[in-house]
């Protein structure tokens, strides 16, 4: 069984030409950090479409799951902490 292919590899492309190989939204020159950063400074849709009006739902959806696919993957290591010298 074919795995299916996560929504936004349809619309966040790894381009060396286009800023420097950051993932960008498709057709655009908007990186996907800048939307993030945006959305966690100011969830309110509205003004980022303002200020981006190339943007839209369909592409900050698929910045939000390119980032959770990255956070996904993660290899996890447990560290031990030390506070007051004592391992926690």
């Amino acid at each position: 069984m074919a795995k299916e292919q996560p929504v936004y590899q349809n619309r966040i492309i790894i381009d060396p030409e286009i800023l420097a190989g950051k993932p960008v939204i498709k057709g655009t020159r908007i990186p996907v950090e800048l939307v993030l950063k945006r959305l966690s400074q100011d969830f309110e849709l509205n003004s980022l479409f303002k200020a981006y009006p190339r943007l839209t739902l369909e592409d900050v959806k698929a910045c939000l799951e390119y980032a959770y696919a990255l956070v996904e993957g993660e290899d996890v290591y447990p560290i031990s902490v030390q506070s007051q010298g004592a391992t926690i």
